[in-house]
């Protein structure tokens, strides 16, 4: 009998493999376990291409970072060929022998992949192994396609791995169909299904690259899918289903029905805050890609901010008013580094400018005392600032942290309310270097569906590194201010959030998408993004 070994099981062998499905295309569908191993892997030997990102996005390093585990291609050898199933299982082994290794196959490791034959090759090398099941294709990409396979009408299905001769005759029932690797003879396949006595009519849907935001859904009949996939262009990957069901995806279609489907959305804020705004637009549908315009560094002469930090301290503010979450940070780090904690707070009063700033503020484990309830800005702070009382207040002085391209609004207000203001640089934004030329071209010329602004800066500096959106490009703005600069540097801006939040901005921009597709519907239009409008279509929309 042979024994399986855990990974405690032996000192002899110090390695293990762990055969880790990745699923389907979707990050979002990786397991726990899976991401688990990941995190303490060795060496991860990829399947994909797109392993590379996937990893590097789970393990939260860039591209230049050094450390983590070494990655090995498993679809290529060295000479850039491409890899048996022998020939990778000895890389496999070889690796495993000595090293925790993943090996991260796509969909399911034991479903339509090489795994069982890389495991047979560990057991015969003596290395222990497991198996990390994956949300499989099968399921999933139907699932994504608003398909589901057996209902209670429905209740059989069968999976058939097209390639080798079929005998269709056996499939002439009203069993689903699961088609794997059957784009390219879909042809006689429909045409033997149809003499084995199944309709002509009977509904056929095709989805290529499914579970990705790429992801595209034929539907047709037996009797005209093969030209229908011509016409189309379909080619694989993609997951064939045969049968009744796929006609609910009329009304369970949900994916590729999001606000935001699809749509390639410019994201240009400073590289350490993208993160929330791009995973909520990745909620969408939408296709963030992030390009750094703004690099938020320390101020030239720090002198200014140590005698504020020191006055902090020692008493000398009645205020302190947070305008970002950047101030906060700056202000934070240079307590860190004098060994201060927030109980230097004791006694001071806490401004806020909206209710990510303040969020800020309680990680630091504090409270804002003041946070508009209204319009979070600048202005809206002022409306609520109470005006200085010499009775009441024993210091008229206001610690302002702030960036070095602020406005002067809030100064002037506070001066206006009776109170002396110490306005100080806390950190500089500095315009970034330019993105590739490839992105750069895609801006002028509407290859993005949306930019998504953030702040003025953020205007003033894309225009400034990489010229000016196109016409056809969604603008969306997180409020006045930023509208105001977007449209001062000839942008037509579409949607403006009603508050000035990252999510809430996002949020008006699916709103503004979801009206968008309900409009095509209703004129009977083909649903197309911004990026997809003709250039007479362009021209007539200005027009009006």
């Amino acid at each position: 009998m042979t024994r399986v070994q855990t990974p405690q099981a032996s000192s002899a062998t110090p390695g293990w493999v762990s055969f880790v499905g990745s699923g389907p295309g979707d990050p979002g569908l990786l397991t726990v376990r899976a991401v688990e191993l990941l995190r303490s892997a060795e060496v991860i030997v990829t399947e994909a291409p797109e392993h590379v990102d996937l990893v590097r996005s789970v393990l939260g390093l860039t591209a230049d970072a050094e450390g983590g585990p070494e990655i090995v291609d498993g679809g290529f050898g060295e000479d850039g060929q491409p890899l048996t199933h022998a020939a990778r299982a000895k890389v496999v082994v070889r690796h495993g022998k000595k090293q925790r290794v993943v090996r991260l196959m796509t969909g399911d490791p034991f479903l339509y992949a090489s795994g069982p034959e890389e495991a047979q090759a560990c057991v015969k090398a003596g290395v222990g192994f497991e198996v990390v099941p994956g949300v499989s294709s099968v399921s999933a990409v139907p699932a994504y396609a608003g398909i589901p396979l057996t209902t209670k009408r429905h209740k059989e299905m069968a999976v058939v791995t097209c390639g080798d001769k079929v005998d269709w005759s056996a499939y002439a029932d009203d069993r689903t169909l699961v088609l794997l690797s059957g784009v390219g003879s879909i042809g006689e396949t429909a045409a033997a299904l149809v003499e084995a006595g199944r309709s002509p009519q009977t509904p056929v849907a095709v989805t290529r690259v499914g579970t990705t935001t790429e992801q595209q859904t034929l539907t047709s009949t037996l009797a005209t899918v093969a030209a229908d996939i011509r016409a189309a262009r379909i080619a694989p990957p993609a997951i064939i289903v045969i049968g009744d069901v796929v006609d609910l995806r009329q009304t369970l279609s949900w994916f590729e029905t999001k606000p935001l489907f699809g749509w390639r959305a410019l994201v240009p804020r400073t590289k350490e805050q993208a993160g929330s705004l791009s995973r909520r637009l990745r909620d969408y549908g939408a296709v963030p890609e992030e390009v750094p315009t703004i690099s938020v560094e320390p101020p030239r002469n720090p002198l200014q901010m140590d005698k504020a930090v020191r006055g902090l301290v020692e008493g000398r503010y009645e205020w302190i008013a947070f305008t970002s979450v950047n101030a906060v940070k700056a202000v934070r780090e240079k307590f860190e580094e004098y060994g201060l904690d927030a109980r230097a707070f004791s006694g001071l009063k806490i401004a806020a400018v909206g209710d990510k700033t303040a969020e800020a503020i309680a990680a630091w484990g504090l409270r804002a005392d003041l946070v508009p309830t209204g319009e979070q800005s600048a202005a809206g702070l002022l409306e609520e600032w109470p005006p200085f009382d010499d009775v009441l207040d024993p210091i008229n002085r206001v610690f302002l942290p702030r960036a070095d391209i602020a406005t002067e609004t809030l100064v002037a207000g506070l001066i206006d309310l009776g109170w002396e203001c110490d306005d100080v640089t806390a950190y500089r934004t500095v315009r970034a270097t330019p993105p590739p030329a490839p992105v750069r071209d895609a801006i002028k010329t509407g290859k993005f569906d949306a930019v998504v602004f953030t702040s003025s800066s953020t205007v003033r500096n894309l225009v400034g590194i990489a010229g000016k959106p196109h016409p056809s490009t969604i603008i969306a703005v997180i409020g006045p201010a930023t509208a105001k600069t977007a449209e001062e540097h000839g942008l037509r801006v579409d949607v403006l959030a009603p508050t000035p939040d990252v999510e809430v901005l996002v949020d008006a921009l699916a709103d503004f998408g979801a009206a968008r597709r309900l409009s095509m519907l209703e004129a009977g239009e083909p649903v197309t993004r911004p990026s997809e409008r003709t250039a007479s279509g362009r021209r007539k929309a200005r027009a009006k």
